[in-house]
């Protein structure tokens, strides 16, 4: 246990922790109005669930960060039959939220199960990939059959229907299998492929609705009082906190004038009472935390580590762009949570998870690299008998 505290990543440990810290403030700071007004209930409510789950997630996180990530190679198959089962579930138990059947409803706490699936899906995608390395360029062998079962995920969370969730997913699959080692050429064909999907099933998941997140994101002005309205108070936000912003708290946009300050924009109310330099500090840590998850991918010369390691960072950083991409107009507003920060018990248990697998990646590595330094050091070299044996040679004695 020593020797695996010592080896740990602090980069990987403290970040989470710092920003799941600040996130739990600013919760507080975004919904201290929206709680009693909207909710009818106390201004701590959402940051004592916030915290009651930060807590439950860093007590995973600590397991998983010692939990061999080899161990979750062996039980691939429980955790694909513990996806298709939750997502299954769904059309009989779910709870329909926003027009979406993505919940469960368990009365004590909510869940939604799509957020096992993105971690669930790394595993099982690294494990494969990892096993089918002296095959990997064969096509129809190595490539196909991981395909079909993630097109099974993706068609469950698409009937929900979830599409910014299922987009989500469907990028981080696409990053691992596209580092997985298959050839260029299949690469090529994926993509192709995907496009002609996607192009000849627009028809069927266009929808009014989904056409106005569009039009309210590239041109919000034109429907300021409908689809541009969220974009356009978070426009007021961002322009009013400045360079240094209004102070922690001092924000007026949360005051039932931002949807969902505490979700979906809490990074307008960041910007509004901490201005530029707390938006900088909060996208560096999340990039910091990305970057260093892809150096340890780099590092690792375990397959299957070094998959689940891109995949984890590439979960991470994608649902970050995803979130401040809807927040600034860049994207369609899709209820994506900025990761670590946003309310959310679902989504801050797996990403500490994640952390936490990703943290034991790299805690391996290290161990590996310190023993292969060992082993590489010279023999030391004993003076005192180099200097009997020279003692012998002079005296005409030979070993």
């Amino acid at each position: 246990m020593r020797q695996k505290l010592k080896n740990i990543d602090f980069t990987l440990f403290i970040i989470p922790i710092l920003l799941t810290g600040f996130g739990a403030v600013m919760i507080y700071s975004a919904s201290m109005v929206y709680a009693p007004v909207v909710m009818d209930t106390t201004s701590y409510h959402f940051l004592k669930k916030q915290l009651m789950w930060g807590t439950m997630g860093f007590i995973v996180m600590c397991f998983f960060t010692i939990f061999p990530y080899r161990h979750l190679q062996r039980m691939t198959k429980m955790i694909v039959l513990a996806m298709v089962t939750l997502l299954g579930g769904l059309f009989f138990f779910g709870k329909n939220v926003n027009n979406s059947v993505s919940w469960y409803d368990l009365g004590v706490m909510s869940f939604q199960p799509a957020e096992f699936v993105k971690i669930g899906l790394i595993i099982y995608l690294s494990s494969v990939y990892a096993k089918k390395q002296q095959y990997i360029g064969e096509f129809g062998r190595a490539v196909i059959p991981p395909l079909i079962l993630t097109s099974l995920i993706l068609g469950l969370i698409l009937l929900q229907p979830d599409i910014g969730t299922a987009a989500i997913i469907g990028l981080i699959a696409s990053l691992v299998i596209a580092s997985s080692g298959i050839k260029g050429k299949h690469i090529a064909l994926l993509v192709g492929v995907t496009f002609a999907f996607i192009l000849l099933a627009a028809p069927q998941m266009v929808t009014e609705e989904r056409l106005a997140r569009f039009s309210g994101a590239f041109n919000p002005f034109e429907t300021p009082d409908g689809d541009g309205y969220h974009l356009i108070q978070s426009y007021v936000a961002i322009g009013t906190g400045g360079l240094l912003g209004e102070g922690l708290g001092q924000g007026v946009q949360k005051l039932g004038y931002l949807p969902e300050p505490h979700t979906d924009f809490i990074m307008a109310v960041i910007a509004e009472e901490l201005g530029f330099i707390g938006v900088v500090i909060v996208i560096g840590l999340i990039g910091g935390l990305v970057l260093r998850g892809l150096y340890i991918s780099r590092r690792c010369k375990d397959t299957f580590g070094a998959l689940l390691a891109l995949g984890i960072s590439a979960m991470i950083g994608i649902q970050a762009f995803i979130n401040l991409g809807a927040m600034s107009g860049m994207l369609p507003i899709t209820g994506v949570p900025l990761p670590f920060v946003s309310y959310g018990g679902s989504s801050l248990v797996i990403m500490m998870i994640s952390v936490g697998i990703l943290n034991n990646v790299a805690l391996t590595v290290r161990v590996k690299e310190e023993q292969g330094t060992k082993e590489r050091q010279p023999l030391p070299v004993n003076n005192s008998n180099q200097g009997t044996s020279n003692q012998l040679e002079r005296q005409g004695v030979r070993s």
